[in-house]
């Protein structure tokens, strides 16, 4: 079975914190690099028995990765905002493509990351992003947009979305 590990990138995220790491039950590891926060963020990303780091100005995702040795040990990172949360349809296509029979597998060999369309949450109602964002990568990933995975167009879709909460 693959292992996956969320990785989350905190800044005075305790209100939101919670309801994030609640739905990465399909995760085998949670690591959350939190960025000096002053509120009780720290606290909740380990009462959901998430690792914590100390973030570091400037520094490549891939750095908190290799830094943590149960990060590596995992094959796949999935990358979240603390303001998204898992749809249980994601969640269920992760734990499928994760037992080694998933439908995914034969895409395994062309492609080495995996998108999801992400739904927002607006004063108006909820909006889907039109276009699917690379979030499941392998560990030994090197292209990066800021804190998460750049855009890769061959990236798989999966089934399934990341709702983003605008409202703690």
């Amino acid at each position: 079975m693959r292992r996956i590990t969320a990785l989350l990138q905190t800044r005075n995220d305790g209100l939101r914190l919670g309801r994030c790491l609640e739905t990465l039950y399909p995760c085998d590891d949670i690591l959350v690099i939190d960025h000096g926060s002053e509120d009780d963020t720290v606290r909740v990303a380990r009462e959901y028995g998430a690792r914590v780091m100390a973030g570091q100005p400037g520094v490549s995702p891939e750095y908190y990765v290799a830094a943590k040795s149960d990060a590596r040990d995992s094959e796949w990172i999935l990358f979240l905002d603390a303001r998204e949360s898992l749809t249980e349809a994601l969640a269920a296509t992760l734990y499928e493509w994760k037992s080694e029979d998933s439908t995914f597998e034969k895409n395994l060999a062309s492609n080495s990351a995996f998108s999801v369309y992400v739904r927002e949450e607006t004063a108006d109602g909820w909006v889907v992003v039109p276009v699917a964002n690379t979030r499941l990568v392998p560990q030994n990933w090197r292209r990066w947009h800021d804190a998460l995975p750049a855009h890769e167009l061959s990236a798989v879709t999966l089934e399934g979305e990341l709702l983003r909460f605008a409202f703690p």
